[in-house]
């Protein structure tokens, strides 16, 4: 007798897409930088008592994977403690070689300059907010190398170890955090996202292990890109490996994300409120939608798109008054092979995201 391999999560069979409305309701390493900073953490907000998974301060998902000669994503831990005021003050410090923790005091505006306002960040940095009026305002991070199609294999210098947290980022010109070139070990955690003219968080051009958690996206179009375009598999396949969890897209109207080339995108106890869709998995990308609550949602999940199709595999999740199914297909590996982690009950998930995402929680 066959018996199928318990790492391997195959697709349940469901409906095909239609277009009636579907109402569905499925049966249900701490290494953040708040000990490393000088001043005070702010205080946290007080969760509703359905939380009973892991920590929301703790980092969860690929960023805390041992890989690429990094253990785990430790940011500027260990390096000297620094605050920024200005935007001199901050834009020298997230070049600077080495290990800093920078803080970030009230608002700040980034140039646009003959960036388009995008500014790079080195390696091992830990940038993080006080309170919950720290902001960017006008410009956005560069977590990356420059863009080079020749490169295909991760080179010894590509960009790693970087934390943002506790941010308002908004109004960039571009991107708000794009994060490319084989960049590595990257968290994006507890920060409100909003108004840039292109995507919010974008991970392409061989980036790997990284997690974007406990952020509030709004007021935003393109949120969420993951692989450069349809031709970019040199670079791409193999790698992109993300862990979204715990986000609150609120109003945020498409790529929640829209994934290709990824082996494993784990996207759970995620909150969807009024999106035209939520997740698209093309060329073969894997994923595994768990736990995540979606209201008001016309395409919760999609793996036929545009392009290749993809592979999604779908668990506990719950749908309110959206138009289609989550769309399954194929297998992908069980994240708990990889890292440990305890998923919320997806009804939980409206009381619970919209209380701790965002800034002011951690």
């Amino acid at each position: 007798m066959r018996i199928a391999d318990p790492s391997v999560l195959p697709a349940a069979p469901g409906p095909p897409r239609r277009a009636a409305r579907v109402t569905t309701a499925l049966a249900a390493v701490l290494l953040g930088a708040d000990a490393l900073l000088a001043a005070p953490a702010p205080a946290r907000a007080a969760l509703p008592s359905a939380r009973a998974a892991d920590p929301v301060n703790a980092m969860i998902g690929f960023a805390a994977v041992n890989a690429l000669g990094q253990n785990g994503t430790t940011g500027g831990a260990g390096g000297p403690v620094v605050t920024a005021t200005t935007t001199a003050q901050f834009l020298d410090y997230i070049a600077r070689p080495g290990r800093y923790v920078i803080q970030v005091s009230g608002r700040i505006t980034l140039p646009t300059g003959d960036s388009d306002g995008m500014h790079d960040v080195t390696s091992d940095k830990t940038i993080i907010g006080l309170g919950a009026g720290a902001a960017l305002v006008g410009g956005g991070l560069n977590i990356g190398l420059p863009v080079d199609d020749d490169v295909t294999t991760p080179p010894a210098d590509a960009v790693h170890n970087i934390i943002i947290r506790n941010l308002t980022i908004t109004g960039a010109t571009d991107d708000l955090i794009n994060v490319q070139m084989f960049s590595h070990h990257i968290w994006i955690d507890h920060n409100d996202l909003s108004n840039g003219d292109d995507g919010a968080v974008d991970i392409k051009r061989g980036s790997d292990y990284v997690t974007v958690s406990w952020n509030r996206f709004h007021d935003h179009d393109k949120t969420l890109l993951l692989g450069h375009d349809d031709d970019n598999g040199a670079q791409d396949i193999g790698r992109l490996r993300v862990t979204y969890h715990h986000n609150y897209f609120d109003g945020s109207d498409q790529r929640n994300p829209r994934v290709r080339f990824s082996p494993l995108v784990h996207v759970y106890n995620n909150y969807y409120r009024d999106n035209s869709y939520g997740i698209a998995s093309t060329n073969d990308s894997g994923i595994l939608a768990e736990n995540n609550y979606f209201y008001s949602v016309n395409n919760p999940g999609r793996v036929d798109f545009s392009g290749p199709l993809g592979r999604m595999v779908e668990r506990g999740n719950i749908l309110v008054d959206c138009n289609h199914p989550i769309e399954t297909r194929g297998t992908v590996t069980e994240p708990r092979t990889i890292y440990p982690y305890s998923a919320d009950p997806a009804s939980s998930v409206p009381a619970i995201v919209p209380a701790g995402a965002g800034v002011g929680k951690i």
